[in-house]
């Protein structure tokens, strides 16, 4: 099948090789016969929300943020109802941050959100960097994530929001609630760079089946030989152990 992927301002959003991860998804789908068809979407063009089967967003310095968060807001009606119709999503440290409904920053500026996450985020004085390992339940499907942290960032959940996951080791969305990034229906917002997917091949599988079943397909998917791939996430999670918890 051929899956629709919007690759939302690659040219300002690719800190730690972010864009790795839409190479993940392009060599899974290969190998499973499935084709990715890749549309890179800057500042201005029109994000049509049943267009697109997966939405990727990776993340970026506070410059190229500040650049393009009207215009990701003003996406966000859009992104909302694509979201609402089953399109998957992948937003990675900035990209999560702007679905929120906004970032303050430390002298009181406010960059706008597209507010697709039930969140908020703050400056903080100290930037939470390291390894992180979560637990996470996609659906019934218990695993873990391993991963890496930088940001100034303090994310805060509404009430009754679902994190991504449960911090094993690492900080998280603000360093002290115990929970990593958010999840909305088929939407997942993460802090977890490096980039996420080579070394997640649950977590890519379950977004690519997410995108699958709304491209009319099923989201069951047959397992790949992922060797390498359970090393870097085991390497991972043993680098994020050896810091112990919060």
């Amino acid at each position: 099948m051929k899956i629709r992927v919007a690759h939302l301002y690659p040219d300002y959003l690719n800190i730690y090789a972010d864009r790795g991860n839409i190479a993940v998804f392009e060599r899974r789908a290969t190998l499973r016969g499935h084709e990715l068809e890749i549309t890179s979407l800057a500042p201005g063009e029109r994000l049509e929300p049943s267009a697109f089967d997966l939405i990727y967003i990776g993340g970026g310095q506070d410059r190229e943020q500040t650049l393009i968060a009207p215009d990701l807001a003003a996406r966000g009606e859009a992104i909302c109802k694509a979201v609402d119709g089953g399109t998957a999503l992948l937003a990675v440290c900035g990209g999560y941050q702007l679905l929120g409904r906004g970032y303050r920053g430390r002298d009181g500026s406010t960059m706008p959100g597209a507010g697709l996450f039930p969140h908020e985020t703050i400056a903080g004085d100290k930037r939470l960097i390291g390894d992180v390992l979560l637990e996470v339940d996609l659906d019934g499907l218990v695993t873990t994530v391993a991963g890496f942290e930088n940001h100034a960032g303090r994310t805060l959940l509404d009430a009754g929001a679902a994190p991504l996951g449960r911090v094993v080791a690492g900080h998280g969305n603000d360093g002290t609630s115990g929970y990593e990034g958010c999840r909305v229906g088929t939407a997942i917002g993460t802090y977890l760079h490096g980039p996420l997917l080579p070394r997640n091949p649950v977590l890519a599988d379950w977004l690519l089946g997410q995108a699958l079943a709304h491209a009319g397909g099923s989201d069951e998917l047959e397992p790949l030989p992922d060797e390498l791939e359970r090393l870097a996430h085991a390497v991972s999670a043993g680098r994020a152990r050896s810091r112990g918890g919060r």
